[in-house]
């Protein structure tokens, strides 16, 4: 399933099952109010929908075979949100070693300054950093250029959402605590990051803004996703192709990822897991940056296409 956060014509925030070739979606709450003549708790967030485990989920399913086009909407005209409005958590992972590569002969160039060489423990082990979990926006949602940055850049990304808590989870276990699979923009200002990186305490400024982290357009569950680690990733600015790649080529699989983190330390459910830039899947790999007004794509096989435009305040 193709599971959306939307707001409902009424005014409510809602979940649905996406039809992606009908371009409709499904309410579950109202559908399931039609069968039923109450409420099921599980359908009121889709944070309650993955808590609610493999019953929910069920239950979902049976409701999407139904398809009661009393419950059916238009996706024209719908405000399409984050999928998870607030997740849990999100843990940006860099796991593609020739975008770590191409962004850093980019840095040298523009900060005029040696790039370190890659540590051997990169290879070793899967890295990443915590992003602001309070600023995720949507499919179609206006990104806001920060006044104190010149050069903008998107990011192009795969996430997982936990589905199933666990800790010390296994590289054999860790794709069954895994709700779905999602797309991640994580846009970045990349000249105040160039100023904070000697710093030493990871990304600041440069990544945290508000509109800055950008889920959707859909959580598409893990039965729809053969292998997250064989797809096809794409980027486009204004219609013109700059980038992308492909899923396989993470040098760390979201398997390894999960197992890792979860060392020691309980994963929730809820929360988001991105993979990193694919390679050519940002503005600072190529050495070309974002205008305002630019209208973002990022598209991922299996997933869907989430679009956004950055727009820059006067003044």
């Amino acid at each position: 399933m193709k599971l959306a956060t939307f707001v409902h014509p009424l005014g409510h925030q809602a979940i649905g099952a996406v039809n992606a070739q009908e371009q409709s979606i499904l309410d579950l709450d109202q559908a399931y109010h039609q069968q039923h003549q109450t409420h099921l708790p599980a359908f009121s967030s889709m944070l309650a929908l993955i808590n609610s485990g493999k019953d929910g989920l069920d239950i979902a399913k049976g409701l999407v075979q139904a398809w009661s086009t009393q419950a059916v909407l238009p996706l024209h005209g719908l405000r399409i949100l984050s999928p998870l409005p607030r997740p849990e958590q999100i843990r940006d992972c860099l796991v593609f070693e020739q975008h770590l590569l191409n962004a850093m002969k980019t840095w040298e160039l523009l900060t005029k300054r040696p790039s370190m060489p890659v540590s051997p423990l990169w290879y070793q082990r899967p890295t990443w950093y915590k992003g602001n979990r309070f600023s995720v926006v949507g499919h179609e949602c206006e990104v806001q250029w920060p006044p104190y940055s010149e050069l903008m850049d998107f990011e192009l990304e795969l996430a997982c959402v936990i589905g199933k808590s666990g800790r010390d989870i296994s590289e054999s276990q860790a794709l069954s605590h895994i709700f779905g699979f999602t797309i991640f923009n994580d846009f970045s200002a990349r000249d105040t990051q160039m100023d904070e990186r000697p710093l030493g305490m990871g990304p600041m400024k440069g990544k945290d803004f508000d509109t800055g982290n950008v889920l959707g357009p859909w959580i598409v569950t893990t039965d729809e996703i053969e292998d997250p680690q064989n797809l096809q990733m794409h980027v486009r600015i204004n219609g013109e192709r700059w980038g992308g790649g492909n899923s396989k080529d993470m040098h760390h699989s979201f398997a390894k990822i999960l197992s890792f983190i979860s060392v020691s330390e309980t994963l929730h459910p809820g929360e988001v897991i991105a993979s990193g830039t694919v390679p050519t899947g940002c503005g600072l790999e190529l050495n070309r940056f974002l205008k305002p007004n630019d209208v973002v794509e990022l598209e991922i096989e299996k997933i869907g296409i989430l679009r956004n435009k950055i727009v820059r305040p006067k003044g």
